[in-house]
């Protein structure tokens, strides 16, 4: 079986502390300085190949995107994705931010949530099913929902605290997953 994860963000180095890019800092955590993202023209994304240990230790042929489009047309991406790696929706699991979660807090679902993320909408729009997974990590650690509006919210950076907290999510996530892969195969 091939799976391919896909963290949501938008690219440059203007954009890469910022709560909207957590997909990508997810994939570097899961790539670990294992294999080298190499842009793909035609995927319009980075991408790179790695061997997923699962906990019955097998190794499990992996596929790390990270589109290079900007959030609001991440789902032209995903759609060549699919088309040359032959996937089929189930296969895929996207990374991305969620306001609906505080930082810290994590879900992995199929075909569910959050309320409102244009770079979902734009996937679900361009392969014609809700049916992937979601990685949706927390990214919210306002006081009061008014303090700032939710899309100038997540182009802002993480401060050290909470990326560490962020960071602190990951293993906690990889671990799930690992459980979610296993019953997949």
């Amino acid at each position: 079986m091939k799976l391919a994860f896909i963290g949501l963000g938008n690219p440059g180095e203007k954009y890469q502390k910022n709560r909207h890019n957590v997909g990508f800092m997810f994939l570097d955590y899961l790539n670990k300085g294992k294999s080298e993202f190499k842009f793909d023209k035609y995927l319009e994304s980075e991408i790179a190949k790695i061997d997923l240990p699962t906990t019955n230790n097998q190794q499990l042929t992996t596929i790390l995107a990270k589109p290079q489009t900007f959030m609001n047309r991440t789902g032209r991406a995903i759609a060549k994705i699919m088309r040359n790696t032959y996937l089929p929706p189930e296969n895929i699991f996207v990374i991305h931010d969620d306001l609906d979660m505080r930082i810290g807090q994590f879900k992995i679902q199929l075909g569910i949530g959050p309320k409102v993320h244009n770079g979902l909408t734009s996937i679900e729009a361009a392969i014609k099913t809700k049916e992937f997974f979601r990685i949706r990590i927390g990214v919210d650690n306002r006081l009061h929902v008014s303090d700032t509006p939710g899309e100038e919210y997540v182009l802002s950076n993480f401060t050290r605290e909470e990326r560490e907290k962020i960071e602190e999510t990951f293993p906690k996530i990889f671990e799930k997953l690992q459980i979610i892969v296993d019953n997949l195969e």
